[in-house]
This record gives C-alpha cells, sequence and structure tokens, in this order.
C-alpha cells in the first residue's frame, strides 16, 4: 500500500539532484535521465495500481491502512521489506545498462 513511496522519493532526489548540479560529461550524469524516468514511471504505475485496488484514496488519510490501529506500522514494514528493495533493484539495472551502454559505445 505504500510501496511506491521509496522510489517516488528516489526519483524526487534524483530530479533535484540532476538539475541542481552541473556535471554532464561524467559517466552519471549522462545517464541519471535514464534513472530519473525509471523511478518516475515506475512510481506513477505504482500508485495507479494501488488506487484501482483502493489501498490508496483521495480523502484523508489516503492510505485505507492508516484507517486501523497500528496500520502505520504496517506501511512502515511495507516501504522497507518491497519499497526499498525495489529501488535498489532499480538502481542495479539502471547501473548494469549504464555499464553495458558505455561499454559499447567505447568499442565503437
Amino acid at each position: 500500500m505504500a510501496c511506491f513511496i521509496v522510489p517516488l522519493t528516489q526519483a524526487v532526489a534524483t530530479t533535484i539532484y540532476r538539475k541542481t548540479t552541473k556535471h554532464p560529461d561524467s559517466f552519471v550524469g549522462r545517464n541519471l535521465k535514464t534513472l530519473e524516468l525509471m523511478l518516475w514511471g515506475g512510481s506513477l504505475m505504482l500508485i495507479v495500481d494501488h488506487i484501482i485496488n483502493g489501498e490508496v484514496t483521495y480523502l484523508y488519510p489516503f492510505f485505507t491502512a492508516l484507517e486501523t490501529e497500528g496500520g502505520a506500522l504496517v506501511m512502515l514494514r511495507e516501504m522497507l521489506t518491497v519499497g526499498v528493495p525495489m529501488s535498489v533493484l532499480v538502481t542495479a539495472v539502471w547501473a548494469i545498462w549504464c555499464y553495458a551502454k558505455e561499454r559499447k559505445t567505447a568499442s565503437i
């Protein structure tokens, strides 16, 4: 129900970092926009999925888990056990993609 918060936070941080630093010639700088798009797209898909499943609503408290006693703990557990691994996996896939792209470019 709240697993999208972690990649969404990483997407915001990545966007801020990309827009405030100027290093387009570095390995990370050339490929940071791709990570940003992967995180924003994945977060958006997760938000839509949670809305469709009724886990997120437009009414306060927005997360249905918060309507029950101990729901915040359930949300935190999901963020740590699902959200963090998702963000790490997306970042790892991005890093492998960047490495492969750089190797291909260097060999040409």
